[in-house]
Protein backbone atom coordinates (compact mmCIF):
# COMPACT_ATOMS: atom_id res chain seq x y z
CA UNK A 1 0.00 0.00 0.00
CA UNK A 2 1.52 3.19 -1.13
CA UNK A 3 0.48 5.53 1.35
CA UNK A 4 0.86 9.39 2.44
CA UNK A 5 0.72 11.42 5.45
CA UNK A 6 -0.06 14.89 5.73
CA UNK A 7 -0.39 17.33 9.29
CA UNK A 8 -3.77 19.21 9.72
CA UNK A 9 -4.10 19.98 12.92
CA UNK A 10 -1.64 20.35 15.89
CA UNK A 11 -2.36 22.58 19.47
CA UNK A 12 -1.19 22.03 22.79
CA UNK A 13 -3.11 19.11 23.06
CA UNK A 14 -3.28 17.41 20.16
CA UNK A 15 -2.60 16.70 16.85
CA UNK A 16 -4.80 15.35 13.74
CA UNK A 17 -3.08 14.00 10.81
CA UNK A 18 -4.67 12.78 7.33
CA UNK A 19 -3.02 9.64 5.94
CA UNK A 20 -4.24 8.62 1.84
CA UNK A 21 -3.59 5.59 -0.23
CA UNK A 22 -2.52 5.85 -3.24
CA UNK A 23 -2.81 4.14 -6.21
CA UNK A 24 -1.85 4.63 -10.30
CA UNK A 25 -4.81 5.93 -10.30
CA UNK A 26 -4.21 8.54 -7.78
CA UNK A 27 -6.36 8.83 -4.41
CA UNK A 28 -8.18 5.63 -3.62
CA UNK A 29 -9.07 6.48 0.14
CA UNK A 30 -8.42 8.40 2.99
CA UNK A 31 -8.75 8.88 6.81
CA UNK A 32 -8.01 10.89 10.16
CA UNK A 33 -6.40 10.39 13.21
CA UNK A 34 -6.53 12.16 16.15
CA UNK A 35 -3.59 11.43 18.81
CA UNK A 36 -1.29 13.76 21.52
CA UNK A 37 1.36 13.00 19.22
CA UNK A 38 1.87 13.36 15.63
CA UNK A 39 3.27 9.89 15.20
CA UNK A 40 -0.04 8.50 17.54
CA UNK A 41 -2.58 10.37 15.26
CA UNK A 42 -0.81 8.81 12.67
CA UNK A 43 -1.17 5.56 13.32
CA UNK A 44 -4.50 6.06 13.88
CA UNK A 45 -5.16 7.47 10.72
CA UNK A 46 -3.33 4.55 9.52
CA UNK A 47 -5.37 2.03 11.34
CA UNK A 48 -8.87 3.82 9.98
CA UNK A 49 -7.77 3.34 6.96
CA UNK A 50 -6.62 -0.32 6.59
CA UNK A 51 -10.19 -1.12 8.49
CA UNK A 52 -11.95 0.37 6.09
CA UNK A 53 -10.29 -1.15 2.88
CA UNK A 54 -10.20 -4.67 4.39
CA UNK A 55 -13.81 -5.56 3.87
CA UNK A 56 -12.68 -4.15 0.43
CA UNK A 57 -10.12 -6.61 -0.64
CA UNK A 58 -11.45 -9.25 1.85
CA UNK A 59 -14.76 -9.98 0.73
CA UNK A 60 -16.55 -12.05 -1.79
CA UNK A 61 -18.49 -10.67 -4.51
CA UNK A 62 -22.01 -9.43 -4.11
CA UNK A 63 -24.23 -12.51 -5.12
CA UNK A 64 -26.37 -11.69 -8.35
CA UNK A 65 -30.11 -11.72 -7.22
CA UNK A 66 -32.96 -13.54 -9.61
CA UNK A 67 -35.34 -11.60 -11.61
CA UNK A 68 -38.82 -12.09 -10.01
CA UNK A 69 -41.39 -12.90 -12.25
CA UNK A 70 -43.80 -9.90 -12.07
CA UNK A 71 -47.58 -11.10 -13.34
CA UNK A 72 -49.19 -8.39 -15.33
CA UNK A 73 -52.22 -6.69 -13.68
CA UNK A 74 -55.81 -6.70 -15.86
CA UNK A 75 -56.29 -4.86 -18.42
CA UNK A 76 -58.32 -2.32 -17.61
CA UNK A 77 -60.33 0.07 -19.44
CA UNK A 78 -58.57 3.03 -20.43
CA UNK A 79 -59.70 6.56 -20.53
CA UNK A 80 -58.95 9.79 -22.24
CA UNK A 81 -58.29 11.45 -18.82
CA UNK A 82 -56.33 8.31 -17.28
CA UNK A 83 -54.37 8.65 -20.79
CA UNK A 84 -53.55 12.34 -20.27
CA UNK A 85 -52.67 11.83 -16.13
CA UNK A 86 -50.40 8.97 -17.21
CA UNK A 87 -48.52 10.79 -19.73
CA UNK A 88 -48.11 14.00 -17.62
CA UNK A 89 -46.71 11.92 -14.80
CA UNK A 90 -43.88 10.17 -17.04
CA UNK A 91 -43.45 13.80 -18.52
CA UNK A 92 -42.11 15.15 -14.31
CA UNK A 93 -40.54 12.03 -14.10
CA UNK A 94 -38.41 12.38 -17.05
CA UNK A 95 -37.49 16.16 -15.85
CA UNK A 96 -36.99 15.60 -11.80
CA UNK A 97 -34.17 17.73 -11.10
CA UNK A 98 -30.95 15.68 -9.69
CA UNK A 99 -29.48 16.69 -6.06
CA UNK A 100 -27.43 19.16 -5.82
CA UNK A 101 -24.08 18.44 -4.65
CA UNK A 102 -23.22 18.96 -1.40
CA UNK A 103 -20.60 21.31 -1.25
CA UNK A 104 -21.01 24.76 0.52
CA UNK A 105 -18.52 27.23 -0.62
CA UNK A 106 -19.49 30.33 0.65
CA UNK A 107 -18.73 33.85 -1.98
CA UNK A 108 -15.62 35.42 -0.90
CA UNK A 109 -15.88 39.24 -0.31
CA UNK A 110 -14.02 41.38 -2.19
CA UNK A 111 -12.76 43.43 0.60
CA UNK A 112 -9.63 42.20 3.01
CA UNK A 113 -8.82 45.69 4.84
CA UNK A 114 -10.30 44.68 7.60
CA UNK A 115 -8.99 41.85 7.88
CA UNK A 116 -5.60 42.61 7.12
CA UNK A 117 -5.78 45.47 9.75
CA UNK A 118 -6.57 42.91 12.22
CA UNK A 119 -3.56 40.70 11.51
CA UNK A 120 -1.28 43.89 11.55
CA UNK A 121 -2.45 44.67 15.13
CA UNK A 122 -2.20 40.93 15.97
CA UNK A 123 1.07 40.54 14.99
CA UNK A 124 1.96 43.44 17.44
CA UNK A 125 0.02 41.95 19.81
CA UNK A 126 2.03 38.82 19.73
CA UNK A 127 5.04 40.76 19.19
CA UNK A 128 5.95 39.24 15.82
CA UNK A 129 7.82 40.89 13.43
CA UNK A 130 8.15 40.26 9.53
CA UNK A 131 10.17 37.24 9.73
CA UNK A 132 8.58 35.71 12.64
CA UNK A 133 5.22 36.00 10.81
CA UNK A 134 7.19 34.50 7.55
CA UNK A 135 7.78 30.96 9.03
CA UNK A 136 4.54 30.41 10.44
CA UNK A 137 3.33 31.39 7.25
CA UNK A 138 5.88 29.07 5.78
CA UNK A 139 4.90 26.31 8.34
CA UNK A 140 1.34 26.71 7.78
CA UNK A 141 0.63 27.31 4.29
CA UNK A 142 3.61 26.85 2.43
CA UNK A 143 4.84 29.88 1.23
CA UNK A 144 5.74 33.16 3.65
CA UNK A 145 3.59 36.29 2.73
CA UNK A 146 -0.06 36.92 3.75
CA UNK A 147 -0.25 38.08 0.21
CA UNK A 148 -0.12 34.66 -1.14
CA UNK A 149 -3.25 33.69 0.47
CA UNK A 150 -5.86 34.08 -2.39
CA UNK A 151 -9.00 32.27 -0.50
CA UNK A 152 -10.56 34.22 1.68
CA UNK A 153 -11.20 31.57 4.31
CA UNK A 154 -6.84 30.61 5.03
CA UNK A 155 -7.15 34.28 5.57
CA UNK A 156 -9.91 34.16 8.72
CA UNK A 157 -8.35 30.95 9.36
CA UNK A 158 -4.54 33.00 10.06
CA UNK A 159 -6.02 35.67 11.91
CA UNK A 160 -8.67 33.28 13.72
CA UNK A 161 -5.55 31.61 14.57
CA UNK A 162 -3.73 34.92 15.94
CA UNK A 163 -6.43 35.70 17.81
CA UNK A 164 -5.98 32.55 20.28
CA UNK A 165 -2.00 32.99 20.43
CA UNK A 166 -0.48 33.73 23.75
CA UNK A 167 2.03 37.40 23.49
CA UNK A 168 5.80 35.81 23.18
CA UNK A 169 4.87 32.33 21.31
CA UNK A 170 7.86 31.65 18.29
CA UNK A 171 6.23 31.27 15.21
CA UNK A 172 8.12 28.01 14.96
CA UNK A 173 6.29 26.54 18.22
CA UNK A 174 2.70 27.98 17.34
CA UNK A 175 0.15 25.89 16.66
CA UNK A 176 -0.82 26.35 12.67
CA UNK A 177 -4.49 27.12 11.66
CA UNK A 178 -7.19 24.47 10.10
CA UNK A 179 -7.88 25.21 6.34
CA UNK A 180 -10.83 26.00 6.44
CA UNK A 181 -11.15 25.04 2.11
CA UNK A 182 -9.59 21.63 2.65
CA UNK A 183 -11.83 20.43 5.10
CA UNK A 184 -14.84 21.28 3.42
CA UNK A 185 -13.45 19.17 0.45
CA UNK A 186 -12.76 16.37 2.21
CA UNK A 187 -16.05 16.51 3.93
CA UNK A 188 -17.41 16.62 0.04
CA UNK A 189 -15.81 13.45 -0.55
CA UNK A 190 -16.94 11.78 2.21
CA UNK A 191 -20.55 12.58 1.67
CA UNK A 192 -20.21 11.85 -1.71
CA UNK A 193 -18.97 8.40 -1.01
CA UNK A 194 -21.86 7.67 1.40
CA UNK A 195 -23.63 8.55 -1.93
CA UNK A 196 -26.11 10.74 0.65
CA UNK A 197 -28.68 13.23 -0.59
CA UNK A 198 -28.09 16.62 0.65
CA UNK A 199 -31.02 16.25 2.57
CA UNK A 200 -29.73 13.43 4.56
CA UNK A 201 -26.77 15.40 5.59
CA UNK A 202 -28.97 18.09 6.66
CA UNK A 203 -30.69 15.84 9.18
CA UNK A 204 -26.85 14.02 9.73
CA UNK A 205 -25.39 17.41 10.72
CA UNK A 206 -28.24 18.61 12.51
CA UNK A 207 -28.50 15.55 14.65
CA UNK A 208 -24.96 15.76 15.73
CA UNK A 209 -24.08 19.22 16.23
CA UNK A 210 -27.14 20.78 16.05
CA UNK A 211 -26.64 23.14 13.09
CA UNK A 212 -28.33 23.44 9.52
CA UNK A 213 -25.06 24.02 7.14
CA UNK A 214 -21.31 23.38 7.61
CA UNK A 215 -21.19 27.26 7.37
CA UNK A 216 -22.16 27.56 11.12
CA UNK A 217 -19.42 25.67 12.25
CA UNK A 218 -16.61 26.83 13.67
CA UNK A 219 -13.15 24.87 12.08
CA UNK A 220 -12.41 22.75 15.10
CA UNK A 221 -16.44 21.89 14.84
CA UNK A 222 -16.10 21.03 11.18
CA UNK A 223 -13.08 18.97 11.54
CA UNK A 224 -15.78 16.82 14.32
CA UNK A 225 -18.00 16.56 11.61
CA UNK A 226 -15.55 14.96 9.25
CA UNK A 227 -14.43 12.18 11.80
CA UNK A 228 -18.55 11.44 12.33
CA UNK A 229 -18.58 11.20 8.35
CA UNK A 230 -15.75 8.60 8.27
CA UNK A 231 -17.28 6.67 10.93
CA UNK A 232 -20.21 6.28 9.26
CA UNK A 233 -18.16 4.97 6.17
CA UNK A 234 -16.72 2.56 8.60
CA UNK A 235 -19.87 1.05 9.04
CA UNK A 236 -20.84 0.59 5.47
CA UNK A 237 -20.69 -2.40 3.42
CA UNK A 238 -18.54 -2.52 0.60
CA UNK A 239 -20.97 -2.97 -1.69
CA UNK A 240 -22.75 0.25 -0.46
CA UNK A 241 -19.78 2.48 -0.88
CA UNK A 242 -18.60 4.61 -3.63
CA UNK A 243 -14.28 4.75 -4.29
CA UNK A 244 -13.50 7.52 -3.68
CA UNK A 245 -11.74 8.32 -7.45
CA UNK A 246 -15.52 8.44 -8.43
CA UNK A 247 -16.61 10.20 -5.53
CA UNK A 248 -14.83 13.64 -5.11
CA UNK A 249 -16.86 16.60 -5.60
CA UNK A 250 -15.68 19.49 -7.57
CA UNK A 251 -16.41 22.82 -5.97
Amino acid sequence: MNTRARLCHIDTSRCVVEVEWLGAEGLHASALGEGRTAEEAEDRALQRLQARLRPQRTSAPAPVKATPTVQSPPEQETTPDSTEASTAGERQRDVEPQPTPPSEAPTDPDDWSDELTAIDLELQRIGWDREQERRYLERAFGHGSRHRLTRYSDLVAFLNRLRSLEPGISGEQAPVPLRRSDLIQQGDAMLAALNWSPQQAREFLQGQLQASSRQQLSDEQLLQFNMLLEEQLLHLKPSERVPVSEAVVEG
